[in-house]
Formats: structure tokens, C-alpha cells, sequence
């Protein structure tokens, strides 16, 4: 009867053993093969290891080997030779952001996986592992705007120290306006999809009933609204809205207005010989974004306008005043508890 070689180990092997054999995060085979070799360790042999274990006798002995020529080390998986690779990944890779830099084929706007893999002669597959791993898609898009305003640091300076450290005394508001905002009537309510989840619908057909523009102010210091809607965008009606601003300010305060460059926000001279405390600060060309009021006008848009149904431009109207009046409440009574 052939007799198993006997087993020793240092006592830092033997922790290790012990902790794969009583782990639960350690893969399996590994926590198996630790128990084999423990049972070793202490004298059993092949067979009975083998029968208590429900496993074959050259399982064992094959684990028992290997522990013995290799240690713990010798537990783990040897790397496999496996199918050698058909592509240099790393050349593949450069080829495929290279090739997206290449205009895609005529009659097409972009690349997509099929098209790349034919202009490489390569197979989809790999293209699309590896534009996977490269985080890359094909198909999502941002749009982006870059300011070439040759004032640009000047103009931003001015806005942004507006808001960081405003004069002393003086009242800070953003100022723009929310061009053709459409009453559309059209169904909605919530419905099962085919998948069984429950999600808003709406119909597809819808009824326009025209469109309104909204002005509206932000008091950078206060975070209040105020608003306006009107029939047309025109200068005249620019100013009439800073006129209702500027009412409630004594003409002795300084008022600093932050808008964008549209049209109506220039030419504005007589108005503001008018008004000598008001003075107006224009944003970088293709920077709106550094106005605050923006922000608030995609609130709005998320909260009152997306999947709304109005049947005539006076409800709309009504819903912009009643979320209006409703947002400065909020905001007062978070600046009362707060």
C-alpha cells in the first residue's frame, strides 16, 4: 500500500490555512483545497480525506503535492496558456481613437461600432470591448459653448464679484428672460408599460394654444422672485418689468443688474437716465450660464412646465404666477426655520 508523503509547514502557513478554511469570502475552491491540506497536516491520508471530503483520492493527493512543492502559493490556479490573442489590444486601441478623428463614411453623421470595425477589418466584438473599457459611446451627446468674448476674465470678474462681495448697501438681482413658452394641451396621467412598471405618459397628439414670454428677477441676497409674462420679448416690455423691479428700491440704493447680451438689454440709455441708481452688468458673450436666474428657470421648467397640460395661454399664465408665488413662500420658510 503506497503511503502519502507527509506534510509540514511553517506557523504563517498554517494561520493562512486556517483563515481560507473557515472563510466565507474566499472563493470556494481555494477554501476547499485549504481544508485538504489541513487535514494532511494533521496525519490523514488520501483515501479517508478523500471519503469525508466527497471527493476523488487523486484530488487530494493532487492538492497534497502541490502544497508540498509550491506551499500556499501552490493552492491558487497556475496561469493558463489559453487561445493566443488574434489583436494587439493596445495597437487595436489606438487604431479605433484615431480612426474616430477620420470623418465617418458618406451618407453617415458618426462612426458607430459596425462601420469602425469594417473600416479596421476587424471583428465588432472587439470594438466594442474596447470602446466598453474606454468608457467611450458612440452614440450619447453634450453640446458645449465656448466663450470667445476677448473681455471675457473682465466681465466674469465683475458678475462674480458681484455675487461674492456686493457693494455695501446695494441690491444684486439676475435678470433675464424665457422666450415662447408653449400652452400645449395634451393627455397625461400614469400607465403600466409591457414590463409591468408603473411610469407618466403622455399623449402623443397635443393642441397648441400659442405662447407667452416670461421675465423674471432673482434677488441674489433674498433668493425672490419676481416675474412677468408678456406677448412679445421687445425692449419696451424689458423695461416696463424693471420698472416693477426697481419700484420697491428707494432711488437713493444702488441696484446692480446682472443680464446677458440679447438685444433687449442694450440700448436701454434713456431708460437708465431715468433710473440713476440702477446700473446694468452684462455677462461674457456665450456665458449666460454665470447668471443666477438661470438656475432658477430650470427649476421651473422641471417643476411646472415638463408634462404639463394647459388648455389656453391664461392658465399658463395663472400656473407661472401660482409657482412662483409658492417658490418665495418655500424660500421664506427656509430662511425662518433655517
Amino acid at each position: 500500500m503506497r503511503v502519502a508523503a507527509s506534510v509540514t509547514c511553517d506557523e504563517e502557513s498554517r494561520k493562512t490555512l486556517e483563515r481560507w478554511g473557515a472563510s466565507r469570502a474566499v472563493e470556494a475552491r481555494l477554501v476547499e483545497r485549504a481544508r485538504i491540506v489541513l487535514r494532511c497536516l494533521a496525519g490523514e491520508r488520501n483515501d479517508r480525506i478523500a471519503a469525508q471530503m466527497n471527493l476523488r483520492p487523486n484530488t487530494v493527493a493532487k492538492w497534497r503535492g502541490r502544497f508540498i512543492e509550491m506551499g500556499v502559493a501552490g493552492l491558487r490556479d497556475q496561469p493558463r496558456p489559453g487561445k493566443p490573442p488574434k489583436y494587439d489590444v493596445g495597437q487595436l486601441r489606438t487604431r479605433i481613437l484615431k480612426q474616430l478623428e477620420v470623418p465617418a463614411p458618406d451618407g453617415q453623421s458618426s462612426w458607430d461600432g459596425a462601420t469602425l470595425a469594417r473600416a479596421l477589418d476587424v471583428s465588432d466584438d472587439v470594438v466594442w470591448r474596447i470602446l466598453s473599457k474606454e468608457g467611450i459611446s458612440l452614440q450619447r451627446m453634450r453640446s458645449w459653448c465656448v466663450s470667445t468674448d476677448p473681455e471675457f476674465a473682465a466681465k466674469a470678474a465683475d458678475v462674480i464679484g458681484l455675487y461674492l462681495d456686493p457693494p455695501h448697501n446695494a441690491v444684486v438681482i439676475s435678470v433675464d428672460e424665457k422666450p415662447s413658452v408653449q400652452a400645449i394641451e395634451r393627455k397625461t396621467g400614469y400607465v403600466q408599460t409591457s414590463s409591468g412598471k408603473i411610469v407618466r405618459g403622455m399623449k402623443s397628439t397635443y393642441k397648441r394654444h400659442g405662447t407667452i414670454n416670461l421675465f423674471a428677477a432673482l434677488n441674489v441676497a433674498t433668493g425672490v422672485i419676481r416675474s412677468k409674462t408678456t406677448e412679445s420679448k421687445k425692449r419696451p416690455d424689458f423695461q416696463s418689468f424693471m420698472d416693477e423691479v426697481v419700484a420697491d428700491v428707494p432711488p437713493t440704493q444702488e441696484i446692480h443688474v446682472i443680464v446677458d447680451n440679447y438685444s433687449t438689454h442694450k440700448k436701454n440709455d434713456d431708460w437708465l437716465a431715468k433710473h440713476s441708481n440702477v446700473h446694468l452688468h452684462f455677462t461674457p458673450t456665450s456665458a449666460s450660464w454665470l447668471n443666477q436666474v438661470e438656475i432658477w428657470f430650470g427649476i421651473f421648467t422641471r417643476k411646472s412646465l415638463r408634462g404639463a397640460s394647459f388648455s389656453s395661454k391664461e392658465q399658463l399664465t395663472q400656473a407661472i404666477a401660482t409657482f412662483v408665488e409658492s417658490y418665495n413662500k418655500k424660500g421664506l420658510l427656509s430662511r425662518i426655520c433655517g
